[in-house]
């Protein structure tokens, strides 16, 4: 089955994103759905990949758990039978469904890189540096940084996010939260990478979203650990000096890249030899980072 767009009527709809349709549960807690848009380039394509609302559910919902020792989350349950009634109605949204506690977002992405790709990569060549980050000469695309380093950037509802310094970022945040979403971003990621480097797969870099509950405490949100929030490289191939292997939506982007296309809206289709590789990796992600299939209901 493929969801491209949710419909609960009995709630409120808060927001539709990029993939994710959130809806109002009650004053503390949201309905989170991920559907099987994808996106690249801050387009929404209009190809759906199947199942893949099902499967960041299932990777969030893990590394969730895992890294709850490092940071409080929002997750209450991704279980259908654990929600209220209004939505276990809705037998389509099982297994892409996320029962939250409601939070005030910080309007920033919280940005580690361990290795240099992306917007970094392209950084780094025209000036040495990422994101005021200076790093040595010589590095070639791909490289393992000596250190894992934080880049935020604003949160855009629309066009691309803009990356901005770290003085911007306490600016926006004030000192003491900033240092606060800064370490824990940084441990976040050292302690997954790690974890996942056990598991064959090596996390080049990643974004984590955080908010504040209505007693004022800090919690993970959003998505975590995803194919779409992060890069996922085999390790087994890993060679730096041009761009690797990936089980995430790098994918798409580089056979969009091949197209005579500006990056604007409408995105063109993708063929379904490409829509189903990317499933592929989706699921092979999971599967690699979990030990697990996902169940059969899911994945189809």
């Amino acid at each position: 089955m493929t969801l491209t767009e949710s419909l609960v009527t009995e709630l409120k709809l808060v927001h539709r994103g990029k993939v994710r349709d959130v809806y109002e549960v009650d004053e503390h807690q949201l309905l989170l759905v991920a559907t099987d848009r994808i996106s690249a380039f801050d387009c929404i394509l209009p190809t759906a990949i199947e199942n893949k609302g099902e499967i960041l559910t299932a990777i969030s919902a893990f590394w969730f758990e895992k890294l709850r020792g490092i940071t409080p989350n929002h997750l209450i349950t991704a279980d259908l039978a654990e929600m209220p009634a209004e939505i276990q109605r809705h037998t389509e949204l099982a297994g892409r469904s996320s029962l939250v506690k409601r939070t005030e977002v910080f309007p920033v992405e919280c940005v580690v890189r361990g290795y240099l790709e992306g917007s970094g990569w392209k950084d780094y060549q025209e000036t040495g540096s990422v994101c005021g980050h200076s790093l040595p000469p010589g590095l070639v695309q791909g490289d393992r940084l000596l250190e894992p380093i934080f880049t935020p950037a604003t949160k855009a509802s629309t066009g691309h996010d803009e990356n901005i310094t770290g003085l911007e970022f306490k600016d926006l945040l004030g000192s003491e939260t900033a240092a606060y979403l800064k370490a824990t971003s940084l441990a976040l990621y050292r302690f997954a990478a790690e974890y996942a480097l056990t598991r064959g797969i090596i996390i080049a870099d990643t974004k984590f979203e955080f908010g504040t509950d209505e007693n004022g405490k800090i919690l993970l949100i959003d998505e975590v650990l995803t194919p779409d929030s992060s890069r996922f490289w085999d390790a087994k191939s890993y060679s730096p000096g041009h761009a690797q292997p990936s089980f995430d939506k790098q994918f798409v982007r580089e056979y969009l890249e091949t197209l005579d296309w500006d990056k604007t809206p409408p995105a063109p289709p993708l063929p379904p030899e490409i829509a189903a590789a990317t499933r592929g990796r989706y699921l092979e992600a999971y599967k690699i980072l979990t030990g697990a299939e996902l169940e059969k209901s899911h994945a189809g």
